[in-house]
């Protein structure tokens, strides 16, 4: 399958977080009205903001599959990773706020018993987005896609503050009102470190860093095609979900230009095997 379908099968994911997103949005915000609950209504509202997120990486998506034109050479791959970020971004808004929430519900005392009506939707809401996530991550792996993946850690990060919030509001109707904030404490610090990696992540793809073990691997494996001498340099940056390689290699000066032609075919077709590079610029020079 071709980058261009990957993406476009991608885009799957993200229309499913937004339609799971605004119907766990209307369900919860309307039983929390009816049952009294704060702690669903919340995340009623959180999920109002994942929709902004997950169009964020549908925007993404599409704008990737751009082909190349004359101010774009390279395609539009990293609108991706640039989606990545802003769902990054948005994932840190809201887990700060649960945070807040939970520090201003205990400064103000704000402690209520909701109708366990409440409770059953957080938990039904939570396992709808764990299934969620766990299509996302499995969909982001296999297209190899930066932002669907991001949009799976802020699926997961959903699933937990429902998990939360049910947690809160049984603890609630047993008299134990501190599960609330501490259950929301400890869920936003998750959906905060979430929003940290995927943040540290996009930013390091985004300033050209590139895994050293995979340079490491893929310098010895061009060390092992027979005509090649030394492995000079090779270089590294990742376009999106591609691997851009730039390769300088030594070897035989006595070699006809055909020959060493034959040499760089020979690379590309390896690093393809066995790294997943499509395209590679190899530079040849005598030893």
């Amino acid at each position: 399958m071709g980058q261009y379908e990957n993406l476009k099968k991608g885009e799957k994911g993200a229309w499913i977080s937004i339609v799971s997103y605004l119907l766990l949005a209307a369900i919860k915000i309307i039983v929390a009205t009816i049952g009294g609950s704060e702690a669903l209504r919340a995340d009623g509202l959180n999920n109002t903001t994942d929709v902004i997120a997950s169009i964020a990486v549908l925007i993404g998506l599409r704008i990737s599959r751009k082909p190349p034109d004359k101010d774009h050479h390279y395609g539009h791959f990293r609108a991706e990773t640039i989606a990545s970020l802003i769902a990054a971004f948005i994932m840190i808004t809201v887990g700060l706020q649960v945070i807040y929430g939970t520090f201003e519900s205990i400064i103000n005392n704000n402690y209520s018993q909701p109708d366990m009506i409440t409770a059953w939707t957080a938990l039904f809401a939570a396992i709808i987005m764990f299934f969620v996530y766990r299509y996302n991550l499995k969909l982001s792996k296999e297209v190899k896609s930066t932002s669907l993946y991001a949009a799976a850690q802020d699926n997961r990060s959903d699933a937990l503050v429902s998990i939360g919030a049910f947690i809160g509001i049984v603890g609630a109707n047993y008299g134990l009102f501190w599960l609330d904030p501490v259950a929301g404490f400890i869920v936003g610090l998750i959906i905060c470190k979430t929003a940290w990696e995927i943040f540290r992540d996009a930013t390091h793809t985004l300033t050209d860093g590139f895994d050293e073990q995979k340079l490491e691997q893929i310098k010895t494996s061009i060390a092992k095609v027979p005509e090649v001498e030394v492995v000079k340099d090779v270089k590294a940056r990742l376009h999106g979900n591609q691997a851009l390689v730039e390769v300088t290699i030594f070897v035989d000066p006595e070699l006809t230009v055909q020959e060493s032609h034959d040499i760089t075919e020979r690379i590309e077709a390896l690093l393809n095997q066995e790294h997943d590079i499509p395209h590679a610029h190899i530079h040849i020079e005598p030893s």
